[in-house]
Formats: structure tokens, C-alpha cells, sequence
């Protein structure tokens, strides 16, 4: 006779946040392992998962119409899927020596214990809100949830109710990619809007020299730009409403404000936990994605620093295409298979009206930091043969290594087709591609797509010429 089997209790994984890393992990980990292998419990503090935050621009402007569009899978479609969703639950401390993590429950405020075997954290990353006066004010808005998204919609639509003829003013304080597109949005509700930012040009994550691009750009869409002068305090009303934002050097009347100042990594419990944290905040890991040191942790998404595989260093990218990418292979790990995630090469593409903006490796300031030799070269190029309908301009600068000819960084400013012209330059900066190697690159063409040289391809060659010259 046989003797019965003794019953094993599943693995228990525990994610905290609910968004694009931690439920790409847990639906990975769950295609790997059934129920009855691994239990995998979500905490979220909102209400929604799986949603795009890139997206709330979009939707805001209108050409997304609804919020659930924005939502790749609820939490009741995890549940049916075998994932236990808790929204509305806050976790609030790490235990690391007793895998166990506290939580508290934002209706009712109790708190419990929950042990884990394997902890993943998602915890993503905050707006920069800076504790300037004013910056709690009515109408000031920041755009990371889907929250912040139905808060400005609803508060534009009281002020649209409320208004005068004359068009009413918004400031976008922080010109990033946030900053234009939200500026974008804004412009579609009939608003006058002022983009500021301390910064010389818009679009830090540009040179300067491209930057200027983007601002000559909003200029002839009619967005003022305030650029060069911080943010000093924000003014209200007897009401306790907005009413203008000061700089040190003017002042700029507002009925709205949005806040685009970027984002920083949510670490506060990996750092209260005593987690390895990097330069910026984000939570170090090895390539699986295992925090370093700890077997049993493993964290993804935009509470994490990356690898540039330009550089070697580390960097906080926060990007929902990493964060999906990263929770995959937490999830595969976790259920029993193998994988890495070998970095990035800082891709990022923008766009506001019908400027597109692309950029892919590193800026001048950048490789000066790594201690790089490099020369630059700028064309002025078209998106489709000269003589084809519609074919429009479009600027592409290019850094490559001054002895290797190494393709170092791209940056892209032009209108229709410019901006995921990029992805050219992504694919040959991770294979690590000089710029001689991309002229014979095997690019589609047909006049309704490209010259014969294609943008990219005619600054490779000029820098073929631009790395011989310089020996």
C-alpha cells in the first residue's frame, strides 16, 4: 500500500503596488505556477491596476475618451486569473528579517501582518512636488494616477462652466515630457498656457541646442515659454484657489496649474527596510532584478535604478516599458524559470500638436560625466523624398566616440515620422554599432517613407566624416 502524501503549503508571493512592474510579475509568475504552487497576493493603495500613466495626457486632451481605455486588466480580472488584489490596502513597513510585510486597510485602517516567500516591490515613483507656498492649492494638479486624471478633468469642467469668453490661462510648471504634452492638453481646452522652467530650453532629457528646437516650436503653437527662473511660490485667491505662479523673475496668472517636474523613486520603505539604494533614490538590483543581497526580494519598475549599457553606471529611467519588462522577469524567476533584464540605452520618444521629439543614448553632458571623447554632428533632413507630398523637416544630431566611431546618442526634432526614427539608433546602440557599421544599415525605402538616405543614415555618414577628421 501506498502512504499518503504529505499536504505542502504553496509559496506565498507578495507584490507591493499594483501597476505595470508588479502585475506583469504577478501574471507571469502565474502562467509559470498554478494556485496550488504559489499563492501571489497584491497590495495597491489605489484603486485601479494595471493602467498607462503615460496615457492620462491623452485622455485628458481628449483623444482618449474614456479612463477605462487607459486600464489593461482590473483587479477583479487579476482575481479571476488567480491573483488576490487587495486595492485600498497600504503597505507600511518591511519586515526583511521575519518576510513579513504590514499593512493597512484605507477604509477601515486595520493593520495586519502578511508573510511572503518572495517579496517583489513595485512601488513606482513620485511627483517632484517641492514645499514651495501655494503648491497644495485648489487647482493645482499633478498627473501621475488616474486619480490626478479625473481630479484636473473634473476641475476643468467646472472652470469651463464658470468662465468668461476670454480664453483662461494655465501654467505648466516643468517643460519634460510631461510639461509639453500636458501644454498640448491644455491648448485643446481652449487654455492660454505658459510653460516654465528653470532650465535654459525645454526638454533637459535634449542638449540644448535641440531644446531651443522645441521651444522655437511651442512658440509658433502659441505656448508661452518662461524658461531660466525657478519657481518661487504659488498665489491664491481669498478662496484658497490658484491664481497665479511666481518665478524669480516675473509673475504668470493662472485659473490651473500643472505640475511636470518629474518624478523621483518611492523607496521610503526599501530604505526605512535598510535596502540598498542607489545615487538617485532607486532601489539596486542585479540583473534577474533580485535586490543585491537579499535572495528573497526582488523589486522592477520605476523604484529601481537601471544599467546603461552605454556607460556601465547606473540610472533611474522610470518608463512603463522598462517597468513591464522588468516585472516579466521577476515573474519568470519567481515561477521557477530564468531571466535578465541586460539594461537599456535611455530611448524616449514626445510629442506636442504635431512636433515629434525622439531621443535614444546619451546627451553631451553625459558623456563629458563619463569621461567620454565624442564629436557631434547636426543634419537637416525630410521625412519623405523632397519632392512627395507632405515630406516635412526634421533635425537629427548624432554623438559618436572620437577614436572607435562608436554611436554614442541620438536626438531627433521634426514633425510626422520623426520621433520612432529613434528606434534606429536604439537597435544599433545595443549592438553596439559604430556609426560607419549604420551607414550600410538595411533601412525600407520608398519616397512616401524616406529619402533614399534616410535621416539617421545621412548623420552617420556625417559622422564617419567628423570621426576621421578628428584622427
Amino acid at each position: 500500500m501506498s502512504r499518503p502524501g504529505r499536504t505542502r503549503s504553496p509559496r506565498r508571493m507578495v507584490i507591493v503596488g499594483g501597476d505595470a512592474a508588479g502585475m506583469s510579475a504577478a501574471s507571469q509568475a502565474r502562467r509559470l505556477c498554478p494556485p496550488e504552487e504559489l499563492e501571489i497576493v497584491a497590495f495597491e493603495r489605489g484603486d485601479h491596476t494595471s493602467y498607462s500613466a503615460c496615457g492620462i495626457p491623452y485622455w485628458v486632451a481628449g483623444d482618449v475618451t474614456d479612463r477605462d481605455e487607459l486600464v489593461a486588466r482590473s483587479p477583479q480580472e487579476h482575481r479571476e486569473r488567480g491573483i488576490d488584489v487587495r486595492t485600498r490596502t497600504e503597505v507600511t513597513a518591511l519586515d526583511v528579517q521575519g518576510s513579513r510585510v504590514r499593512t493597512r486597510e484605507g477604509g477601515s485602517g486595520r493593520e495586519e501582518w502578511t508573510g511572503y516567500d518572495e517579496l517583489v516591490l513595485a512601488t513606482g515613483a513620485r511627483p517632484i512636488r517641492p514645499p514651495l507656498p501655494g503648491i497644495d492649492a485648489e487647482g493645482v494638479h499633478a498627473v501621475q494616477t488616474l486619480g490626478d486624471g479625473e481630479r484636473l478633468l473634473a476641475d476643468l469642467a467646472a472652470l469651463d462652466r464658470r468662465r468668461a469668453d476670454e480664453r483662461p490661462r494655465a501654467v505648466v510648471v516643468g517643460a519634460g515630457y510631461i510639461g509639453v504634452e500636458m501644454a498640448e492638453a491644455l491648448l485643446r481646452h481652449g487654455y492660454r498656457v505658459t510653460l516654465v522652467d528653470r532650465a535654459e530650453e525645454p526638454m533637459t532629457t535634449l542638449d540644448p541646442d535641440m531644446g531651443a528646437h522645441v521651444r522655437e516650436a511651442l512658440n509658433r503653437l502659441e505656448v508661452a515659454t518662461a524658461l531660466g527662473s525657478a519657481v518661487t511660490g504659488l498665489e491664491t485667491d481669498a478662496e484658497g484657489r490658484v491664481r497665479a505662479v511666481t518665478t524669480e523673475t516675473d509673475r504668470h496668472e493662472a485659473e490651473l496649474v500643472v505640475l511636470g517636474m518629474g518624478v523621483r523613486p518611492l523607496t521610503d520603505l526599501a530604505r526605512d527596510a535598510g535596502l540598498p539604494l542607489g545615487d538617485s533614490g532607486g532601489v539596486l538590483t542585479d540583473l534577474a532584478m533580485r535586490v543585491r543581497g537579499h535572495d528573497n526580494i526582488w523589486a522592477a519598475g520605476d523604484c529601481v535604478e537601471v544599467l546603461d549599457r552605454i556607460t556601465g553606471a547606473h540610472r533611474h529611467i522610470p518608463l512603463g516599458t522598462h517597468a513591464n519588462k522588468q516585472g516579466q522577469v521577476v515573474g519568470r524567476n519567481i515561477g521557477g524559470d530564468y531571466a535578465t533584464f541586460p539594461g537599456v540605452v535611455g530611448t524616449a520618444v514626445s510629442k506636442v500638436c504635431e512636433l515629434e521629439i525622439g531621443r535614444t543614448g546619451l546627451l553631451e553632458a553625459q558623456a563629458r560625466a563619463a569621461g567620454l571623447r565624442w564629436v557631434t554632428v547636426t543634419v537637416e533632413a525630410t521625412s519623405r523624398a523632397g519632392y512627395y507630398p507632405g515630406a516635412a523637416p526634421m533635425r537629427v544630431k548624432l554623438l559618436a566616440e572620437r577614436r572607435t566611431g562608436r554611436l554614442l546618442g541620438v536626438q531627433i526634432v521634426g514633425r510626422e515620422g520623426a520621433g520612432k526614427r529613434v528606434d534606429i539608433a536604439a537597435v544599433a546602440l545595443t549592438a553596439g554599432m559604430t556609426v560607419e557599421q549604420m551607414t550600410m544599415l538595411d533601412l525600407g525605402y520608398a519616397p512616401p517613407f524616406s529619402p533614399v538616405w534616410d535621416p539617421v543614415l545621412v548623420a552617420a555618414r556625417k559622422a564617419v566624416s567628423a570621426v576621421r577628421e578628428a584622427g
